[in-house]
């Protein structure tokens, strides 16, 4: 039985999206009932007509469950006609001689006509059930998406796509910049910009909160509707929709539930941003702040030298000694400042993008002679401990960042290790990488913060070594610019051992080329 019903739905169903206009229906109740009457007519006599009323009485029945009140309610009347005109003795006439056939001919009409439109409007009433339960479903389905997305962007792109499909209409979001004033291209539709009319329309509906544009009383000439979406504390903005007939009363009650949701997801991850964006100001206001401090103090310091030695030097006479110690003085103040300036340089290098490696073939040794060389002075309070293959090959790199990656790590360890401490470098080649490693007695790092000794501006604290904390940024930014890797651990009693690893090809015969001119 349960069978039978889901298949005459299903039937009702499938003729009512056939025949959803009115004046089909009105067709196929009357086709419906011809046909039926025609197949009935071997039962014109006096015997059969009880049985052809009840053959008319289940074809208006079926009619009602896939057809509206007025046709059924035609089938009902034309069905009774045409049994008392045909079938009810004497035939081909209207003329009833028997009460009791005139009583079967009313109630005929009676019970088959309420039956059609009790029938008509339970159907109606599970369309209206089911519909309810559809929309349920569908709010359901987006406030569950919604939730579950995490930038405005995979809010819109639910939104569109969830309009698209229960109202079958195309949507444009357009929000806000920030500054209470639409953008002019749609959200995720950059492709799509509104002309400048249909724009000043969105911005009067962001402004006032009503929808205005095409099937409303405000700018109806407008190619779209726009509707404002609502928000507790900010407006994230208007959607457009392009409609070709304005909204039912159920739809518009839907609608306007998804926008309430829509706004709401869009509200939350709006004041989201500017939260995050309110952070990284603050953030910014701070480095900028303490960067502006920081290099201010590292450039007075030796700036603040190189004039008091030397006016100390124009305004008097001194012994040579004192002499030959003011211009050292001036020496390695220029030194520091010309390195403030090497690392500001490199680190804008890196930042833009613009780095660019020239690898060729060089000497290990000859890096590691030409650093040692520039830092002798600094190296001098120092046991440096250079630990170097005799038979290295020739490899390729770009000599001078390699030279600047090992010039900041030897600063580096200078600055931390203690006097007469030992510094180890150590280099080697094996599978195609040229490994070079850099061992002090300095205090180490801590173990919490290791990951963080390659950012910009990392420095330890309570250790006033100066510098901006840039050096060893710069240094990993050069290693992998070579597709290298650099690391850092904490030695076991005490210093740090920074690897760094470069991919090279050796010198064999077949990997060298020659320039020629």
């Amino acid at each position: 039985m349960q069978n039978n019903l889901k298949n005459m739905t299903w039937f009702g169903e499938k003729a009512e999206f056939l025949f959803n206009s009115e004046w089909k229906q009105y067709i196929l109740a009357l086709l419906m009932v011809g046909v039926t009457a025609l197949v009935c007519l071997p039962f014109i006599n006096d015997q059969g007509y009880h049985i052809v009323s009840f053959i008319l009485f289940f074809v208006v029945s079926v009619q009602a469950t896939f057809l509206g009140v007025g046709p059924v309610f035609l089938a009902a009347a034309v069905s009774s006609l045409v049994w008392n005109f045909f079938f009810i003795p004497p035939s081909l006439t209207f003329h009833i001689d028997k009460a009791e056939d005139i009583l079967m001919f009313g109630m005929f009409f009676i019970i088959a006509a309420l039956n059609g439109i009790l029938t008509t409007r339970v159907r109606k009433q599970e369309k209206l059930a089911h519909e309810k339960e559809q929309r349920t479903h569908n709010l359901f389905v987006l406030t569950k998406d919604l939730s579950g997305a995490g930038n405005v962007e995979e809010i819109l792109g639910i939104a569109i796509s969830e309009i698209q499909q229960n109202f079958h209409t195309e949507s444009i979001f357009i929000l806000q910049d920030g500054s209470n004033s639409l953008n002019t291209t749609g959200r995720l539709r950059k492709d799509i910009q509104l002309s400048r009319p249909d724009h000043q329309v969105a911005e009067w509906s962001f402004h006032q909160g009503r929808m205005a544009g095409s099937f409303t009383d405000s700018f109806p000439e407008c190619n779209y509707t726009f509707f404002p979406l609502p928000g507790t504390r900010i407006s994230p903005g208007v959607v457009a929709l392009k409609l070709n007939k304005s909204f039912r009363d159920e739809q518009k009650k839907l609608w306007e539930t998804y926008l309430v949701l829509i706004s709401n997801a869009l509200e939350r991850e709006f004041l989201a941003e500017m939260a995050q964006k309110a952070r990284f100001l603050a953030e910014s206001d701070r480095l900028y702040k303490t960067l502006f401090n920081s290099i201010s103090h590292e450039f007075r310091i030796p700036v603040a030298t190189i004039m008091g030695a030397s006016d100390t030097l124009i305004n008097g006479e001194h012994s040579e000694n004192i002499t030959q110690a003011l211009y050292g003085e001036i020496f390695s103040a220029s030194l520091r400042l010309n390195r403030l300036i090497e690392n500001l340089l490199n680190m804008a290098r890196l930042e833009s993008g613009r780095l660019s490696v020239r690898v060729d073939w060089y000497d290990i040794h000859d890096l590691i002679n030409k650093v040692t060389g520039d830092l002798k002075d600094e190296l001098k309070n120092h046991n440096l401990v250079i630990d170097l293959n005799d038979d290295l090959p020739l490899v390729r790199f770009d000599f001078g960042l390699m030279e600047q990656v090992l010039y900041n790590l030897l600063i580096n360890a200078v600055q931390y290790a203690p006097p007469a401490s030992e510094i180890v470098l150590a280099t080697h080649y094996e599978n195609g990488e040229v490994t070079f490693q850099l061992k002090d007695r300095g205090p180490g790092f801590p173990e919490e913060q290791l990951s963080n000794v390659f950012q910009k501006f990392y420095r330890l604290k309570g250790q006033n070594t100066g510098g901006l904390g840039l050096g060893l940024s710069i240094v990993k930014g050069f290693v992998e610019a070579h597709n290298g890797t650099i690391s850092v651990r904490n030695r076991r009693n005490g210093g740090a051992c920074f690897t760094l690893a470069i991919p090279s090809e050796n010198a064999d015969i077949s990997n060298l080329t020659w320039e020629t001119e």
